[in-house]
């Protein structure tokens, strides 16, 4: 058995076995060697609801990032320093949807890739996510207390002790998303290091978060700027977008996807971005902070443009209502093995964290 067969045994034994199934136990099966695994997609999931789908993908990828995060040093590796470690699994262990990796693992199952041959490059996206989060909430960016109803890194540890995890975490997503488990092929695993690079880069989410810095009024005269919806629109589809896109896209590369297949599920990937950014806006403009696990109205405080502030609310509710439309028409080259991702729009309007 390689180390990529362990692995696997690792992160599926503990739900495979005799006895009534329940809860993730309960999902559809696929064979592999021995043992059975899951896997999104198909019409045999048909019956599964929306949120049993979610928990099952959250708790693959919780098993995978537990495995990457892990004291034990590997091969290249000097040493693990614990306190680095500890304060990493906090910034990423602490549940949540996981929707990115979700979207990747029920986009590469539209081309008949198992859960666990998408897994290394959800996890991947996942530890993208967490940095980017980690770095959002120190003092010089967002300044936050709490992340997901507990202290934030840089509260429960230090500044410092935050930055370096954002690092951490940033350059194991790319060593993970680089490695031979990510792919058989080079040049799949090539590209899919290059399109999350692009993505979470100067011309994705990185530059989509000095762009809203400057929006702010972080820089010049300090007064926040009174930008357009266009202006809104293309930091936003940076800042948040650009992951969610990704997310989407790289279900297509792990799956071998035409190119026209590919642009179906680019555009999906856009039109649900625009449509969490949306989401978030509102629940900052008149969501609950404790059912949000984070402060509320803090884009209003700062003066910060958002679509929420310049249309309205009610606007934003009915362009949640639009995207999400337009969301299932992106699928329709899918039929009916996309249903659970035009149901995954839906959520992501109607969400309240």
């Amino acid at each position: 058995m390689d180390g990529r067969e362990r692995r696997e045994t690792r992160h599926f034994s503990h739900w495979v076995g005799p006895g009534k199934p329940s809860g993730l136990d309960a999902l559809p099966r696929l064979r592999h060697g021995s043992r059975t695994i899951f896997r999104p997609g198909g019409a045999a999931m048909s019956d599964l609801s929306l949120e049993q789908r979610l928990a099952a993908a959250a708790r693959l990828v919780e098993a995978e990032l537990e495995s990457l995060l892990g004291d034990d040093v590997r091969p290249g590796e000097t040493a693990r320093p614990p306190r680095l470690m500890a304060a990493m699994r906090h910034g990423v262990l602490a549940g949540g949807k996981r929707l990115r990796p979700f979207l990747v693992l029920e986009c590469a199952a539209l081309f008949g890739v198992p859960a666990r041959d998408a897994l290394p490059t959800a996890a991947a996206l996942e530890l993208i996510h967490c940095y980017s989060l980690v770095h959002d909430d120190l003092p010089a960016m967002d300044d936050d207390d709490l992340r997901r109803g507990r202290p934030t890194v840089h509260k429960a540890y230090d500044e410092a002790t935050a930055i370096l995890v954002g690092d951490g975490l940033l350059t194991l997503a790319f060593e993970t998303v680089a490695a031979p488990g990510a792919h058989a092929d080079p040049a799949v695993r090539a590209e899919l290091a290059v399109l999350l690079a692009r993505a979470a880069g100067l011309g994705g989410m990185v530059g989509g978060q000095m762009l809203d810095l400057a929006a702010e009024g972080r820089f010049g005269d300090g007064a926040p700027l009174d930008l357009a919806e266009a202006d809104i629109r293309r930091l936003q589809a940076m800042k948040t977008g650009a992951l969610i896109r990704y997310a989407c896209l790289a279900g297509a590369v792990l799956g071998g996807a035409s190119p026209a297949e590919r642009q179906a599920l680019v555009a999906y990937g856009e039109t649900i971005g625009l449509a969490f950014q949306v989401a978030d806006d509102l629940i900052d403009h008149e969501g609950d902070a404790t059912l949000a696990g984070k402060a509320t109205g803090k884009d209003a405080a700062r003066g910060k443009g958002t679509l929420v502030s310049l249309r309205g609310p009610q606007w934003a509710r009915d362009e949640l209502t639009r995207l999400v439309a337009d969301a299932a028409a992106r699928l329709t080259p899918f039929g009916g093995r996309a249903a659970i991702l035009a149901e995954a729009a839906r959520f992501i309007a109607r969400r309240q964290a």
